[in-house]
């Protein structure tokens, strides 16, 4: 009985973590097509090797990060005043 028990739980939990594997997956997936949409609008002619995919996300990467630093310290003088 406990062994039958242990292995219906082990499949009710496997159950459990599959769907929530393939409910990630599918976010995912979402959110990786959403963002290569995103930077090929954002481009006039979409990069034609990986270099240049790899350096056009560097840049803008970059440019998220020196503008998050701006927005931050446009809010810190906000405060001090």
């Amino acid at each position: 009985m406990r062994a039958i028990f242990g292995v219906v739980s082990l499949l009710v939990v496997l159950a459990i973590v599959g769907l929530l594997a393939s409910r990630q997956m599918k976010t995912a997936a979402g959110v990786s097509a959403g963002a290569d949409g995103a930077v090929a609008a954002s481009s006039a002619v979409a990069p034609a090797t990986v270099r240049e995919q790899s350096q056009q996300i560097q840049d803008k990467v970059r440019d998220d990060v020196a503008r998050a630093l701006e927005q931050g310290a446009a809010r810190k003088e906000e405060a001090d005043k």
